[in-house]
């Protein structure tokens, strides 16, 4: 897991660390040194720590003028034992809200397990953006990820799934990204708000 790096292509219009309406503004890198882990395997040292024990993020872009972010994670989402999505919600997502950003990309492809538990904290993000036309799409779930997040019901407050399981991000502009995906919830029923 310490090769997988958060994808980079994109750092020369945006990084989160030099960003001052950022959460992670300011924050310095050793990419010698291999601190953090999920279960007993160190991850590499660009990923960014927000409270859970087992899943990190990068916030890869963000759109001020368009409202949108585009986070990438890696790890196990465990809200059953860690309650991950407080953090994620608590430390960076209000953080953003705050910021005026209503529209949120997380790619998933790199979370290896979700545990579900209380729905509630995705209910407040439902709610926290959809008078702004906000929206939550989660890019490149894997199967057993997606059937654990059906099996919480999460799918009443943000998109996973179907026509968002098989996107080629990485090749992409940021903008594309977006576009593509508010063109998909634009034509598929499963738009929420």
């Amino acid at each position: 897991m310490h090769d997988i790096e958060p994808h980079y292509l994109w750092r020369d219009e945006y990084t989160a660390e030099e960003d001052a309406r950022s959460p992670f503004f300011g924050r310095q890198y050793d990419e010698f040194q291999f601190s953090q882990k999920v279960y007993n395997y160190y991850i590499h040292p660009q990923w960014d720590s927000f409270g859970s024990a087992t899943l990190y993020l990068k916030i890869i872009f963000v759109d001020y003028i368009e409202q949108y972010a585009i986070l990438e994670l890696i790890g196990e989402w465990n809200d059953c034992l860690h309650n991950d999505i407080m953090f994620l919600k608590r430390e960076i997502i209000d953080a953003l809200i705050q910021e005026e950003i209503y529209k949120f990309i997380l790619v998933c492809e790199n979370v290896l397990n979700f545990h579900g538990d209380d729905d509630s904290y995705y209910e407040e993000w439902y709610e926290d953006i959809r008078d702004e036309d906000g929206w939550v799409c989660l890019l490149n779930t894997l199967p057993h990820v997606e059937e654990e997040m059906q099996d919480t019901r999460l799918q009443s407050f943000i998109n996973f799934g179907g026509p968002f399981s098989d996107i080629n991000w990485r090749p992409q502009k940021p903008k594309t990204i977006y576009e593509a995906i508010e063109g998909l919830l634009q034509t598929t029923t499963k738009r929420l708000y």
